[in-house]
């Protein structure tokens, strides 16, 4: 949690407050929403909430306390300031003190070039101070060969020599010409990759030009509540005039592959990945395979043949009969290995029996194999967990 925000409706003190965690985690998002709803407040899109206190390390942002904010930018903000380390939440405290910034616009655009500001808050050291300086004129990177020959002490004497320093109660900020730039017009947020994620998908209207940068970017898996409010927050209500573009993805292209995305419904995907989420490496391998084996031509086949990969057998890698009867016998665990007669395993032989008696297939990935006991058709439309629960499958 970075900081944690009393919020109030701003036009009936009289309904109580509510606080609130920021970032807002994944388990806790609806029951917030619901907490703000309950105050009336709340909204997607527009600032109905009023701050009437603040608690983080983030000093700074005591001077919101008082304001009426939209609950997604101070979501938005937090997941930002979440990624700072000691140096960049100096630059941002600074800057936002040595700028009068209170919107939440400005300090969400404050976040992308705060960088490029020197904060000195120990005189002690002048070769860090001038090492420090260099590097944020120079992007935040440079050689070792230049940081070697770098007279840092001369270099951060100079720097305050020639003025234009601005104390702070945070330390002394130099902004070296830094300008706040609109990266976040106050509507669509920029693409941010705040935590691990599955897909990464750029949703825009229909009604907008292929090439539009008002884009809603969505970070899957995500709660359902999520998704509807950022699309809402993007003007985008009806879900059949979206376009679709994945910018970032794990999941295996031999599903990908398979799927139409222009038709995809991003509630389905979303569910998809859920279902993925959670798999291994080994997993995510063999999923691939089966994909080949039944091939899903929808988000929502792919979602049931993931929630049933247990009715195939996978062996890794394998690309003949030997190696299948190999990895069967050796390292699939359902018999008792002896290394010292595997002079006498006819591995070839093992391999081209099972697979004469199943319903299997070699694939990039290794060797899938159908165990079902209904055809994968039925599996990927969902017929499964119908007839478990009539008892006419076991596993």
């Amino acid at each position: 949690m970075m900081f944690q925000a009393v919020l109030g409706n701003p036009g009936h003190p009289e309904y109580g407050v509510a606080t609130i965690p920021f970032p807002i985690p994944h388990d806790q998002y609806a029951h917030c929403m619901e907490l703000l709803e309950a105050l009336e407040i709340g909204d997607a899109v527009k600032a109905d909430c009023k701050v009437e206190k603040v608690d983080s390390f983030y000093t700074v942002l005591k001077r919101a306390e008082m304001l009426t904010v939209n609950v997604e930018e101070l979501n938005y903000l937090a997941k930002r300031l979440d990624s700072f380390d000691t140096g960049e939440a100096a630059q941002f405290q600074t800057m936002a003190h040595k700028l009068d910034l209170f919107e939440l616009k400005d300090l969400i655009n404050l976040t992308f070039c705060c960088q490029q500001a020197t904060v000195i808050t120990d005189f002690s050291d002048l070769a860090a101070v001038g090492r420090n300086h260099y590097m944020n004129l120079h992007g935040g990177c440079a050689k070792t060969e230049e940081l070697n020959a770098l007279d840092g002490e001369e270099t951060a004497r100079r720097l305050i020599e020639n003025g234009g320093g601005t104390i702070t109660p945070y330390g002394v900020v130099y902004d070296n010409g830094m300008k706040l730039e609109p990266v976040y017009d106050g509507r669509f947020f920029p693409c941010y990759y705040y935590e691990p994620n599955a897909i990464t998908v750029a949703v825009t209207s229909k009604a907008e030009p292929e090439d539009t940068e008002h884009i809603t970017w969505l970070f899957l898996p995500m709660v359902q509540e999520e998704i509807d409010r950022a699309l809402l927050r993007g003007g985008i209500t009806d879900p059949s005039e979206i376009r679709l573009s994945l910018e970032d993805s794990w999941l295996p292209h031999e599903v990908l592959d398979l799927l139409d995305m222009d038709h995809v419904d991003i509630s389905e995907l979303n569910a998809l990945v859920q279902a993925l989420d959670e798999f291994s490496d080994m997993s995510i391998r063999k999923y691939a395979a089966a994909a080949v084996m039944a091939r899903p031509h929808t988000t929502e086949q792919a979602k049931h043949l993931a929630e049933n990969l247990d009715l195939f057998d996978f062996a890794p890698s394998a690309s003949t009969p030997e190696e299948y009867g190999k990895y069967m016998i050796q390292q699939s665990g359902r018999f008792e290995y002896d290394e010292n007669l595997d002079a006498f395993y006819d591995y070839e032989k093992y391999g081209t029996e099972r697979m004469n008696a199943e319903d299997g297939m070699f694939t990039d990935r290794g060797y899938i194999a159908y165990k079902g006991y209904i055809s994968m058709e039925e599996v990927m439309n969902g017929s499964q967990s119908s007839h478990m629960e009539m008892g006419g499958l076991s596993r």
